[in-house]
């Protein structure tokens, strides 16, 4: 059984920095995230790579309970991306003749092709949630790409469209989140990166998609929409071209950056009937900032959200910066929520 949540919790986006030993990190830098499998970053021979994931796993995992926060995720150590991860383990897609797309900075990326029905075979991340779940007793967070995101990720040559590839994405991003909630999760976050990269096309399907991954979910859910990895995209636009038309979803906790990107906490208010993840941590630099920094990012905010439903965390994952610039900005997270916590 998880504690009770403080008001003000405190969460990750998702992933953590993952080991020079495990993966290396140098190549994980020099391109953008993979979107089919990348198994030459890894250190580890394929024999031994399952027990060294794991290893690194429970690292991130003590690493966030160290620091003190509420919301734990096993840090995504097992991905070589976010998305890629589950994406290339459907069934439905070719990854030996793969396709290509445009990535989110306008360069063509090797992605899956679509040759088939989107299928999900087995559950891809139940293995990864019950670990998580048996490894801390507090609130555990799974992360999914979204629906969306994997369709603008992908090559189709199989759907008459491609709203119809992301809805058949979002069946599968469906009884994926059923069988994590079975697992042990006790929150499931869909990633939708895209939805901010690609707004024409989400404003023709991707609410739509989304509702869909996200219909009768057993459990309280979270979508993260941000701007890109700071170490990747270095350009942040003043405001989301697609924030407001998410408040009709089912999602329970929309999740945003404001950190970097400086984004007016009024650019909240029409999600006013959601919870908000708050990102108050700037991961365009390793500097740690300091705790009245981070606490004045989250009182700036306070006045256009529900504060009964506000989690604050980091603007999106650590994985691209280093383990010990990762610690300290998780405590001056931890300590500037409680900071705030103490004015309310």
């Amino acid at each position: 059984m998880t504690p009770e949540r403080p008001l003000l919790p405190t969460s990750i986006v998702g992933s953590m920095p993952q080991p020079d030993w495990l993966i290396d990190r140098d190549k994980l830098a020099g391109r953008f995230p993979p979107r089919v499998r990348a198994r030459e970053l890894w250190r580890v021979a394929p024999e031994h790579l399952a027990e060294a994931q794991d290893d690194a796993t429970l690292l991130a995992i003590r690493a966030q309970e160290d620091a003190g926060i509420d919301v734990v995720t096993d840090g995504e150590i097992r991905r070589e991306s976010y998305s890629n991860h589950f994406a290339a383990a459907l069934a439905g897609v070719d990854l030996d003749n793969p396709g290509t797309a445009l990535d989110r900075s306008g360069h063509p990326n090797p992605v899956p092709r679509v040759a088939g029905d989107i299928r999900r075979p087995e559950a891809i991340q139940v293995r990864d949630t019950a670990f998580l779940r048996a490894a801390t007793d507090r609130t555990v967070k799974m992360t999914v790409p979204g629906p969306f995101t994997m369709s603008q990720q992908a090559q189709n040559d199989h759907y008459p469209d491609d709203r119809s590839l992301a809805l058949a994405y979002a069946d599968v991003v469906r009884a994926e989140i059923a069988d994590l909630f079975a697992a042990g999760a006790d929150v499931v976050q869909i990633d939708e990166p895209y939805l901010q990269a690609r707004p024409d096309a989400a404003r023709a399907y991707g609410a739509e998609a989304v509702s869909r991954a996200l219909e009768g979910a057993p459990g309280p859910t979270a979508l993260h929409i941000c701007f890109g990895y700071a170490a990747i995209i270095h350009e942040r636009p003043e405001g989301y071209s697609f924030l407001a038309e998410l408040a009709d979803t089912p999602v329970d906790h929309v999740s945003v950056e404001t950190a970097q990107s400086g984004l007016d906490p009024a650019a909240l208010e029409p999600l006013r009937g959601k919870g908000i993840i708050l990102g108050v941590l700037d991961l365009s630099t390793p500097e740690v900032e300091s705790v009245e920094t981070v606490a004045a990012r989250i009182r700036r905010a306070l006045p256009h959200v529900d504060t009964t439903k506000l989690v604050v965390a980091s603007d999106c994952g650590f994985k691209y910066l280093p383990r010990a610039s990762v610690d300290g900005k998780l405590r001056a997270l931890v300590e500037a929520a409680v900071q705030v916590r103490g004015e309310l």
